[in-house]
């Protein structure tokens, strides 16, 4: 009887040996690995994770502010469309039906709202608002003296490029666009291109007005004749 005892007593121990030997569970291991990772380790991923993500953020907003410059680009080569010579060289009929889908295109062109906000401290909003005024009042007496304006432009265009301008350059601008955060530097640049652009087809216009002008004038004095 006593064997038999010690018997049982040896079988009932044998599965908590085999217990005690079952290799440790996926979580367990996790919990050995994260208490072995170091506090520099895991800062030095997490930065390396942030660091990915800035550059996918920087990739964002370039993609947003490349989708404002074509909204810009449409716009205006629809505006220009419609005020083209060709334009007024066909019939009534023709014109109606254009501008009609022109102006749908530029309707449906401002539906698409693409915002980029650029990040500015007090100074740099000051030089922003300084930039916009000084472009705006050269602007408001564009149709006083068309070729006064064109020069003023041209040396407030030749402030904010790094290339050699053609002309003088307004210092005044240029110290306050130094002032302007690198975006609104871009969008300042970006807006007296455009200027210049209209500036440039305004003047081509006006020389073909005149050219046939002349031409009528000349037809008419030889049959007078």
């Amino acid at each position: 009887m006593a064997q038999a005892k010690i018997s049982a007593k040896a079988s009932e121990g044998a599965p908590q040996q085999q217990q005690q030997q079952q290799p440790p569970s996926a979580g367990q291991l996790r919990g050995r690995f994260y208490r072995s990772t170091s506090m520099a380790d895991r800062s030095s991923r997490l930065l390396e994770n942030l660091d990915q993500l800035e550059l996918r953020v920087e990739a964002f907003r370039d993609a947003a502010s490349a989708m404002e410059q074509e909204k810009e680009t449409l716009l205006e080569m629809i505006h220009n469309i419609q005020n083209s010579q060709d334009m007024r060289h066909i019939s009534e009929g023709e014109r109606e039906e254009l501008n009609l889908t022109a102006n749908r295109l530029m309707g449906r062109t401002l539906t698409v709202e693409v915002s980029v906000e650029t990040i500015r401290n007090a100074q740099q909003q000051e030089s922003l608002l300084h930039a916009t005024k000084m472009i705006d009042e050269i602007v408001n007496k564009l149709l006083d003296d068309l070729e006064d304006a064109k020069i003023r432009l041209m040396s407030l265009y030749g402030a904010c490029t790094s290339d050699v301008p053609a002309g003088p350059i307004d210092q005044k601008f240029q110290s306050v666009v130094i002032g302007c955060a690198i975006e609104d530097q871009k969008k300042i640049k970006r807006r007296l291109e455009t200027l210049l652009r209209n500036l440039e087809n305004s003047e081509k216009s006006i020389t073909l007005l005149e050219h046939q002008k002349s031409s009528i004038r000349h037809s008419c004095n030889t049959k007078q004749d």
